[in-house]
């Protein structure tokens, strides 16, 4: 398995906030998939979509991204056919908010992976609304690691173990819940950073994590991680 990640470099067509900013992404995203019926046909089914990004690069100030500016995403899959998909036709895509303009695609290297950090929110969805206080640490901690499970074992078609140790500590960055624009709504989300377990199964995990995003809703630009080699 290897992780592709594509940097789209993009122009703004007018000023977006902040808190808006992966719907944004993820419309310009959406509406590149749908040229294709494969894809088009992947995207519609609740299944998992293999791929995530991050937000606008250089980050926005005063809670704004000013319009008239070129800016990057980082997009990620572990797909290669989306890889070559995106690299293909994003560049080309344009909507009402972006603009595609080049892109370049590389494979992340496989090395030690020491920790991985949320640039973008990490979300576990739960119906009474926000995690804390309505579930325990340890069964956050278990719904990360088995959705991460799930996911590997959809895309490679085996059954890895559900006791994966994953991670040997988690340390969550945000004081308070971050707010994520999601269409007419607002979802509750943590930077988490995890140090990585040293173990084969952990490692892979892992590093495939930097491709599928870790939690919920990566296709809408929620739980890109960044990493820390050993």
């Amino acid at each position: 398995m290897n992780v592709f990640e594509i940097k789209l470099k993009v122009f703004l067509l007018k000023d977006i906030e902040i808190k808006e900013i992966q719907t944004v992404i993820s419309s310009f995203i959406d509406k590149s998939l749908a040229k294709d019926k494969e894809l088009l046909e992947l995207h519609n089914k609740n299944t998992f979509k293999y791929y995530c990004f991050d937000s606008l690069y250089p980050i926005g100030e005063n809670s704004l991204y000013n319009g008239e500016n070129v800016y990057t995403i980082r997009i990620r899959t572990i797909s290669r056919k989306l890889a070559e998909y995106f690299l293909g036709d994003l560049p080309n895509e344009y909507d009402e908010n972006l603009k595609g303009l080049v892109a370049e695609i590389k494979i992340l290297p496989k090395k030690h992976l020491d920790k991985i950090y949320a640039l973008t929110p990490v979300v576990i969805k739960n119906n009474d609304g926000y995690w804390k206080n309505k579930i325990a640490l340890e069964e956050y901690e278990r719904r990360l690691t088995e959705n991460l499970i799930k996911k590997y074992n959809s895309f490679t078609k085996t059954r890895m173990d559900e006791e994966v140790e994953l991670y040997n500590s988690i340390e969550f960055k945000n004081q308070k819940p971050i707010s994520i624009k999601y269409k007419e709504i607002s979802l509750l989300g943590d930077k988490v950073s995890l140090k990585v377990a040293d173990d084969k199964l952990s490692q892979e995990l892992a590093y495939m994590c930097l491709g599928t995003g870790l939690g919920e809703m990566n296709a809408r630009g929620l739980g890109f991680m960044n990493y820390r080699w050993l």
